[in-house]
C-alpha cells in the first residue's frame, strides 16, 4: 500500500522536523533574468469584476490575447508583487548551507562522500574482469592488456569526463538526479503536462534564466518549440520516466551484484563453499542491509566512510603489489591502441566482453543523484584525488594478476589478493559491498521524492532522518519493496554473470538518458556552443548505444526480470501522471462560474456560519467544483473560506519570504480567499494543523494590510494615472542589466495591430469597504480595521478542514483501454494513498469530506 505522509523519524538524529524548514534560507534573494510578461490575466477567473478594481478592467479578457503581449527578458528585484505575502519565519528552522559550515562538519561531510557516493563505483574491481572475461574468454595476455585499456578509457570517459566534468553542473540548484534535469527544463521552458504554472510562480528567486549571450536567440527558438508541440513534451515526460524506471531498476541490482560477488569470495578461501551457499548468505546479508536503511545516511555515513576509506587503500595497496610482483608491463594499457588490438583478435568476443567493461562505471550516476547531500566540488575532488587513482591501480593490479594466472579470471579479484591478506581483505570487501548497495538506494528515495513532488509518482511516506540535513529521507515502502525485487533477482538468476548483464541494462538506460537530457540543457539553459554540444551527444550517445547492444544481446539469461520491473515501475508513473493530468483537467473545466456567486449573493445562497473553513483543492486558479458540492451538502458554510491549494513548482526550494501566494475571490463580502502554498520538490511539510493555522492566518492579515496600502496610495494618485499602452514595444528584447538593449530579430507587429480604435482604458476606483469604496484615507483604516476584526472572530469560532474527495471515471463510451487505465489502475493507486493532509495531523471533530466523481 502506498502511504500519503512525510515524517521524521523518532528519536535520535531523526527527530521531528518542521515541515517548512529548508525554504528558509536555501536559496539566495539574488537579483535573477525573468520573462517580462503581464499576468493580471491570472486573477481575473478569482475576481469578480464588481469588487476587483485594483487592476486595470481591460486586463480582465487578456486570457486569450497572451500571443499578442509582449516578452522582454528584465532583471528583476526579488520583492514580491501585490498578492505575494510575506510568510512568518518559523523558528528553530535549520539551514541546510553546507558552504557555511565549520571545517569540522566540512571533513564530516568529506568523510561521509565516500560512505554515500562512491561505494557503488568503489566495489565495482570484484566483478568487472571476472563478468568480462566469462564474455570473452583469455588466450594470451594481449587479451588481458586490450580488457585494461577498455577499461582505463571507460573509467575516464564516462565518470571522469561525462559525469565530473559536465553532468554534475547540470544540477537543480545542489539537487542531481534525472527528475532534477527535468525540473531544470521544467522551469525554463514549460514543457509541465499539468497545466498549473502560474505566471507569478516566475518571480520565485529559484526561476533565475541566464544573463542574454549570442547564443540566447537559438535558445528561445528551441524554448518555443518545445512548449509548442505537445508530442515533444510528451516524449520528454516518457524518457524521464523511463530513466527512473532504471533508476528504481538499479537500485535492486547494485545490492544483489555487490553483496554476490563479495560473498562469492569464500570460494576461494573456503574452497567446500559452492554458489548454492553463496546465495543463502547473501539473502542474509541483504536482508540485514535493508533493515538498516532507515537509521539514515548521517549516522552510517560517519560509520561506512573510514570503512570505504580504508578499502579504497586496500585497492590502491593489493595493486601496488601485484605490479611490483608479477607484470608491470600492463601500464601500456594507457595507450588506446590496444584496444583496436583486442577488438582485430577477438571480434565478436570482444564485442560481447563490452557488457561486462561498463561495469566498471557503475555508480557513475550515483554522483549525481546523491549530489544533494553534498557539494560539486567536494565529490569533484574525492573522485580525482581520490577513488580514480585508487580503481585505477587495483584494476592495473589485477591485470598484472591475470598476465600470468589465466586461470583464475573467474575471481579476478580474491585470487590476487596475497594470502596473507585475503580474510582482512574479505572483510572490508563486504562492508564496502554494503555501502555500495545503499548508494542507489540512496539516490532512489531522491529521486522518487523529486518525481513525487513533481506529480510523476504516488505519494509515499517519507522519513526525513536528518535534523541537520533536510535531503536526507528514508521511503519505508520503496525499501521494503526494493528489497522483494532484489531477494527475486539473487534466487532466480543465482550467479553475478547474469546480475552483471541486467546490471549494465539499468546503468546504460539511465545514463543515456542523461546524456539526452544535459544535452537539452546545454542548449536550452547553458547555451552552450553548438560545437560542443553536437560532440558531447554524438560521442556518449555513440559510445552508449554499442555498450547497450551488447548488454542486449544477453537478455534471456536471466536478465529479463529487471527490465520487467522497469517496465512495472515505468507503467505505475505513467499512469499516475496521466491519471492526475486528467483529473486537474477537468476540475479546470468544471469550476464553478463566478456569474454563479454573483447570482448567490454574499450569503452565497445559504446560512454563513461564525468560522473558517479551509477548502483543500489542487486549483491554482478559479474556484473548484467541489465547493458548490459543500454548498448543496451542507446546511450551512463558514463564514470565511479560504480555497487552500499546495502546490509544488519546479526548484528545489522555496524561500519562506515566497511560499504564499494570497487573492481575493469575489468581493469583499463574500470573505472568500485564496492560499496558493507553494513548495520545492525539495522542502519538506511537515507542522501540525494549529502552527498551520496560525502562519495562514497571520499571513492573510499581511495581505489584507498590504492590499490596503496599496489601494490606498493609487486612490491618492489616480488622477497622476497615464495610459500606457502607448508604450508597448512592438519587438522582442532583452534588457540587460546595464540597461543595454538586445533585439532579438523578431519582425515588428505594427502592421498586424490598429491603435487608431484604441480607446483609453478607464481604471475604477478601488473598493476597500463591504459596501461603498472609501474616498479618504480614514475611510480606508477603518474598513482595513473592520475586515481584520472579522477575521479575530471568525478564528475564535474555529476552523474546520473542508476536504473534497474529486476521482474520475472514464465514461461508458470511453474506449476500453482509457477505462483500465482510469476505473483500475489509477483508482487503485489513488485508494492506496492518503490525503496530503495527513501532514497536519488535523482532529477528526475538525474534518469535513465530500466526495465526487467527475466522468472523463
Amino acid at each position: 500500500m502506498f502511504h500519503v505522509e512525510e515524517e521524521s523519524s523518532g528519536g535520535g538524529d531523526g527527530s521531528e522536523i518542521d515541515e517548512e524548514m529548508d525554504g528558509d534560507d536555501s536559496t539566495t534573494s539574488l537579483s535573477r533574468w525573468v520573462f517580462d510578461e503581464k499576468d493580471d490575466y491570472e486573477v481575473n477567473e478569482d475576481y469578480d469584476d464588481d469588487g476587483y478594481d485594483e487592476y486595470n478592467h481591460a486586463d480582465m479578457d487578456s486570457d486569450d490575447e497572451d500571443d499578442n503581449v509582449e516578452q522582454r527578458l528584465i532583471r528583476t528585484s526579488p520583492a514580491v508583487d501585490s498578492f505575494d505575502v510575506d510568510a512568518l519565519e518559523i523558528p528553530g528552522t535549520h539551514k541546510n548551507d553546507i558552504e557555511e559550515s565549520g571545517i569540522g562538519k566540512k571533513l564530516i561531510l568529506a568523510l561521509q562522500t565516500l560512505g554515500v557516493v562512491f561505494g557503488d563505483i568503489g566495489t565495482s574491481p570484484l566483478y568487472t574482469f571476472s563478468v568480462m572475461f566469462r564474455r570473452s574468454p583469455i588466450n594470451d595476455k594481449e587479451d588481458v592488456i586490450g580488457a585494461l585499456s577498455l577499461v582505463i578509457y571507460t573509467l575516464i570517459l564516462f565518470p571522469l569526463v561525462k559525469y565530473v566534468y559536465f553532468v554534475l553542473w547540470a544540477n537543480d540548484d545542489g539537487e542531481g538526479g534525472t527528475f532534477a534535469l527535468y525540473s531544470l527544463i521544467c522551469r525554463n521552458a514549460n514543457v509541465s503536462l499539468i497545466p498549473n504554472q502560474l505566471p507569478s510562480d516566475a518571480r520565485i528567486s529559484g526561476f533565475g534564466l541566464k544573463v542574454p549571450s549570442p547564443e540566447l536567440e537559438r535558445s528561445l527558438i528551441i524554448k518555443e518549440r518545445l512548449e509548442a508541440s505537445m508530442a515533444l513534451k510528451k516524449l520528454l515526460l516518457i524518457l524521464v520516466l523511463a530513466g527512473t524506471a532504471m533508476v528504481i531498476a538499479d537500485a535492486v541490482v547494485t545490492p544483489a551484484m555487490s553483496v554476490m560477488s563479495a560473498i562469492g569470495g569464500l570460494k576461494v578461501g573456503v574452497g567446500v563453499i559452492e554458489q548454492d551457499q553463496v546465495v543463502v548468505i547473501s539473502v542474509s546479508f541483504l536482508v540485514i542491509l535493508f533493515s538498516v536503511q532507515k537509521y539514515g545516511t548521517s549516522k552510517l555515513g560517519l560509520f561506512l566512510g573510514p570503512a570505504l576509506l580504508l578499502w579504497f587503500f586496500c585497492l590502491a595497496g593489493i595493486g601496488i603489489y601485484n605490479l611490483v610482483k608479477y607484470d608491470s608491463s600492463v601500464f601500456k594499457a594507457f595507450n588506446p591502441a590496444y584496444i583496436y588490438f583486442f577488438f582485430k583478435r577477438n571480434s565478436v568476443n570482444a564485442w560481447y566482453a563490452l557488457g561486462g567493461c561498463v561495469l566498471c562505471a557503475t555508480g557513475s550516476e550515483a554522483m549525481f543523484a546523491d549530489l544533494s547531500y553534498f557539494t560539486v566540488h567536494s565529490i569533484q575532488l574525492t573522485f580525482i584525488l581520490l577513488v580514480l587513482p585508487c580503481l585505477l591501480l587495483g584494476y592495473l593490479g589485477q591485470a598484472a594478476y591475470l598476465s600470468e594466472n589465466f586461470s583464475d579470471a573467474g575471481d579476478a579479484f580474491f585470487s590476487s589478493v596475497p594470502s596473507s591478506l585475503f580474510w582482512p581483505v574479505f572483510v572490508i570487501s563486504n562492508i564496502a559491498a554494503l555501502i555500495a548497495s545503499r548508494a542507489m538506494t540512496t539516490a532512489t528515495f531522491t529521486c522518487i521524492k523529486q518525481s513525487i513532488a513533481l506529480g510523476c509518482f504516488p505519494r509515499l511516506k517519507i522519513v526525513h532522518t536528518s535534523k541537520k540535513f533536510v535531503g536526507q529521507i528514508y521511503i519505508p515502502v520503496l525499501n521494503w519493496s526494493l528489497l522483494v525485487v532484489c531477494l527475486i533477482v539473487v534466487c532466480s538468476t543465482s550467479n553475478i554473470f547474469a546480475i552483471g548483464n541486467a546490471y549494465g541494462i539499468a546503468e546504460l538506460g539511465i545514463m543515456m538518458t542523461t546524456t539526452i537530457l544535459v544535452t537539452l540543457i546545454m542548449l536550452l539553459i547553458w547555451q552552450t556552443n553548438i560545437i560542443v554540444v553536437s560532440l558531447f551527444a554524438f560521442v556518449f550517445l555513440a559510445v552508449e548505444l554499442i555498450f547497450f547492444s551488447s548488454v542486449c544481446s544477453s537478455v534471456g539469461d536471466g536478465s529479463w526480470i529487471i527490465l520487467v520491473f522497469a517496465t512495472i515501475m515505468f507503467l505505475i508513473m505513467f499512469v499516475w501522471n496521466y491519471g492526475s493530468k486528467l483529473k486537474y483537467e477537468t476540475e479546470v473545466q468544471k469550476k464553478l462560474p463566478m456569474d454563479l456567486l454573483r447570482e448567490l449573493g454574499s450569503n452565497l445562497g445559504t446560512i454563513r456560519a461564525p468560522g473558517i473553513g479551509l477548502l483543500y483543492n489542487e486549483l491554482a486558479k478559479g474556484v473548484p467544483a467541489i465547493f458548490g458540492h459543500f454548498l448543496t451538502t451542507l446546511p450551512a458554510i463558514h463564514s470565511m473560506v479560504i480555497f487552500v491549494c499546495i502546490k509544488y513548482v519546479p526548484v528545489p526550494s522555496v524561500p519562506q519570504s515566497e511560499r504564499f501566494l494570497f487573492r481575493r475571490v469575489c468581493p469583499r463580502s463574500y470573505h472568500l480567499f485564496r492560499c496558493v502554498a507553494r513548495y520545492g520538490y525539495k522542502d519538506v511539510r511537515k507542522e501540525n494543523h494549529q502552527a498551520f493555522e496560525q502562519i495562514l492566518i497571520e499571513s492573510l492579515e499581511k495581505f489584507i494590510r498590504k492590499e490596503a496600502q496599496e489601494r490606498a496610495l493609487e486612490s491618492d494618485g489616480d488622477h497622476n494615472d497615464t495610459d500606457s499602452e502607448d508604450d508597448v514595444t512592438l519587438s522582442r528584447v532583452l534588457i540587460a542589466p546595464n540597461g543595454s538593449v538586445y533585439s532579438l530579430g523578431v519582425p515588428l507587429l505594427a502592421e498586424h495591430m490598429d491603435f487608431s480604435n484604441k480607446k483609453p482604458v478607464e481604471r475604477r476606483k478601488a473598493s476597500i469597504d463591504f459596501g461603498a469604496g472609501p474616498s479618504t484615507a480614514l475611510d480606508v483604516e477603518q474598513s482595513l480595521e473592520k475586515e481584520l476584526s472579522f477575521i479575530h472572530k471568525a478564528k475564535e469560532s474555529g476552523v474546520v478542514y473542508l476536504l473534497g474527495h474529486g476521482d474520475i471515471r472514464a465514461t461508458k463510451d470511453s474506449w476500453f483501454l482509457k477505462k483500465l487505465v482510469i476505473n483500475y489502475m489509477y483508482a487503485f493507486l489513488r485508494k492506496n494513498c492518503r490525503r496530503g493532509i495527513t501532514n497536519l495531523s488535523v482532529p477528526h471533530s475538525h474534518l469535513m469530506q465530500v466526495g465526487m466523481t467527475y466522468m472523463v
